[in-house]
């Protein structure tokens, strides 16, 4: 099993007064030849908008892109429906750019901070027609069980969100002193762990919030909390 870590504190940072951004990836201003991508995933942003701030209408094209508010609320408006939607804690979405779409997100609130994760995967197909979905994932039933959030279209099951690439989304809160074992679909898959907050052991390493960790050349692992933790899980293939 291979692993590399990646502390909290060791993540790209930007201040843009209505943003503080932490990137895990090399992105916009901040570079690192040795934080590019893990695999497939290209981008995993940790986001806190103020009350009123968000991102104007920018392009993207061949990329799957996916949004997962952790607290207040976004809006969401594309060239593909021109409508503002409303995304909330407890939901997730997505957006496949595909042959191109233009989009713009704001916090949904005036006074409240928004903080949410956006999370880029380079998807296995380009010049897909562009698409978007969202839904929403109950907290309850994540509760010390694999909650699947996002996987591929060419995975059976239409009760989560697809996108273009052998991916797989997850999350679990896993209360203090348990531990679960992560199954990896593919040999050729790596995982990338974000520990949304709390604090777990891996054999030889312990992650506490905001800390991560990539995971590849495995067939399983296993986790156990040191404290009521909420983890998220990004396994893509390794062949990038």
């Amino acid at each position: 099993m291979k692993t590399k870590i990646y502390k909290a504190n060791q993540r790209g940072h930007a201040d843009y007064g209505w943003l503080q951004a932490n990137y895990s990836f090399s992105f916009a201003n901040y570079r690192d030849a040795d934080r590019v991508q893990f695999g497939a995933l290209r981008v995993l942003n940790d986001d806190f908008i103020k009350g009123g701030g968000g991102f104007s209408e920018h392009p993207h094209h061949n990329m799957e892109i996916i949004s997962i508010p952790l607290q207040g609320g976004l809006k969401h408006r594309d060239s593909m429906s021109n409508a503002w939607l409303p995304l909330l804690a407890g939901e997730v979405q997505v957006m496949s750019a595909g042959t191109g779409v233009r989009h713009s997100e704001r916090n949904n609130s005036a006074t409240e901070m928004l903080n949410l994760f956006q999370i880029w995967i380079i998807p296995d197909k380009n010049g897909v027609a562009p698409a978007y979905d969202q839904k929403t994932f109950l907290g309850k039933d994540r509760k010390d069980t694999l909650q699947l959030l996002v996987d591929s279209y060419q995975d059976a099951g239409e009760e989560v969100l697809k996108i273009h690439q052998d991916a797989r989304i997850s999350r679990i809160d896993l209360s203090s002193e348990n531990t679960f074992t992560y199954t990896l679909k593919s040999p050729h898959h790596g995982v990338y762990i974000m520990l949304i907050s709390g604090k777990v052991n891996c054999d030889d390493f312990t992650l506490e919030t905001r800390d991560a960790a990539g995971i590849w050349q495995t067939d399983s692992f296993s986790l156990k909390a040191e404290e009521n933790a909420d983890i998220l899980f990004i396994e893509v293939p390794m062949i990038y």
